[in-house]
């Protein structure tokens, strides 16, 4: 079995946070690359590129909304064809500067807000996917397993990766605990590896009631870099997979497509 273990990046806003980042990833397969709405600039896009091709790892795009007093994480609604336009722009410019680094973009991962709304809202899924063909329809897109988002990828042609989350609670209908609830974000590493095993091994994952088991069987799993102790459980992670013989890396083709 092979697994990719992907990291949002471009978002620190401390020379720490910063740091955080760049040790995550040293233990990941992928990562998405803030692209300037929600988080991060030009400059960072460079930096970070630069990082991620240097150490082999598949280099995705984070569009966000344009929101970076409250990070990308405050649900708004806007028109459809502004979101098409606003994940356009912001999948161009990361585009961009891998073109110039002479290295492959490959996937594009919305951020906050707008993949949570998105997994729900079929025409604001269908108008991320839009933005993400004007650019390049051959860009995998990386969405929560079993959501609107992939359907409206799948409906496009569009090849397409199931996400699970090892440091995120689930609710019973699929989708993630917000943040502002307790227990949103595992905190025990213990906890956070063992639900990551037992969605690869089980096809399923405990939702918070802690009863109802969710169908998850993920493409990639995602570790956030403002999780505490981020890098100890990613490495911990890549510990508990390697002795379960299950090997880490991107693949060129989407598996799945649920």
């Amino acid at each position: 079995m092979h697994i990719d273990i992907n990291a949002d990046v471009g978002e620190a806003a401390t020379p720490f946070e910063e740091l955080v980042e760049l040790a995550l990833a040293n233990q990941v397969s992928s990562v998405n690359i803030a692209c300037g709405a929600h988080a991060g600039d030009r400059a960072a896009m460079r930096r970070l590129v630069a990082v991620a091709a240097a150490r082999g790892l598949a280099i995705g795009a984070h569009p966000g909304y344009a929101d970076p007093l409250h990070r990308g994480r405050r649900p708004l609604a806007l028109p459809a064809d502004e979101v098409r336009t606003l994940v356009r722009d912001q999948v161009s410019a990361l585009a961009a500067v891998t073109s110039d680094r002479g290295v492959r973009l490959g996937h594009v991962k919305p951020h906050g807000a707008l993949y949570n709304q998105a997994a729900t809202d079929r025409e604001l899924a269908d108008a991320i996917v839009l933005g993400i063909g004007d650019v390049d329809p051959s860009l995998r897109l990386v969405g929560l397993c079993r959501s609107a988002l992939l359907d409206a990828g799948v409906a496009a042609g569009m090849p397409v990766w199931g996400e699970a989350f090892v440091d995120r609670a689930y609710r019973a209908d699929g989708s993630l605990v917000p943040r502002r609830h307790p227990g949103a974000v595992h905190g025990d590493p213990a906890v956070a590896v063992t639900q990551a095993l037992t969605m690869l091994l089980t096809g399923f994952v405990r939702a918070s009631d802690g009863v109802t088991r969710v169908p998850v069987k993920p493409d990639t799993l995602c570790i956030h870099a403002d999780t505490p102790g981020s890098v100890a459980l990613a490495r911990r992670l890549r510990t508990a997979l390697a002795e379960k013989g299950i090997v880490v890396g991107d693949g060129s083709v989407a598996r799945r497509r649920l």
